[in-house]
């Protein structure tokens, strides 16, 4: 297995797919699309454009469906919710599809959707991406941060060095086997650095210092905590993810 990190979704190879990508937004779409299928959601459905998200959607029943709509960490208006995973309760979301656009985390999803295997990680499912790795043992690996618009986040890169360093600890391989880029080593330093204060990791990064303008604090606080939900959002279609 090579592992190959990519801090955006722009910086991933042209006319390229892994064998397996692994799209990562932790502040907070994949940490959001995680705890709505351990709650008993039927799928995720991730759109890019919030007009096609809104008709796509109007093809379901309202009462089997729920829209979440994101720009710059607030809700969109007219939307039942926005990006916060802690709004996703059990009782919200069992045997509905989540139709959702965020700023930054379903940009990274339909860069790779075309990957025979697509995952969504972040740290609160971290156990259960790397499972699937040591169990399926793709040859080729993508873990693709969202960034923030085009932009570099300490986030992601840490969640994806959280589960490089797990691998690592797990398997057999060497961190210099298991690296296929730099950007492996650097998001194993990044993780290794602040594994046990990823709360002041988020409150040291530019997307949750937004957060917190917006009083997200509790969302924060969720979305670092590591290996909590043993739930693994696998593409079944393109942009469409369920539970495995």
């Amino acid at each position: 297995m090579k592992l190959f990190v990519y801090h955006t979704p722009e910086l991933t190879p042209n006319g390229q797919v892994p064998d397996c990508a692994i799209a990562v937004d932790v502040l907070r779409a994949t940490s959001t699309m995680a705890t709505v299928l351990a709650g008993g959601g039927e799928a995720v459905q991730v759109f890019s454009d919030l007009d096609q998200l809104l008709e796509v959607s109007e093809q379901w029943p309202a009462q089997k469906r729920l829209r979440a709509g994101e720009r710059g960490g607030a809700k969109v208006a007219g939307f039942e919710l926005g990006n916060s995973p802690l709004d996703c309760t059990p009782e919200l979301v069992e045997g509905r599809r989540l139709f959702i656009s965020t700023t930054n985390g379903t940009r990274a999803l339909q860069r790779v959707q075309d990957s025979p295997v697509v995952l969504a990680a972040a740290f609160i499912n971290r156990a259960a991406v790397v499972q699937y790795l040591l169990e399926k043992q793709p040859e080729t690996v993508w873990i693709v941060g969202s960034g923030w618009e085009g932009s570099f986040s300490l986030e992601d890169t840490a969640c994806a060095g959280a589960i490089a360093h797990s691998l690592v600890e797990k398997s057999q391989s060497s961190q210099d086997d298991l690296a296929g880029n730099d950007e492996v080593i650097s998001a194993i330093a990044l993780y290794s650095q602040w594994q046990d204060n990823l709360l002041g990791l988020f409150h040291q990064a530019s997307h949750g210092k937004r957060l917190l303008r917006l009083e997200c604090h509790e969302d924060l606080k969720y979305c670092a905590s590591t290996d909590i939900l043993n739930v693994l959002p696998i593409q079944r279609e393109p942009g469409v993810l369920k539970s495995q």
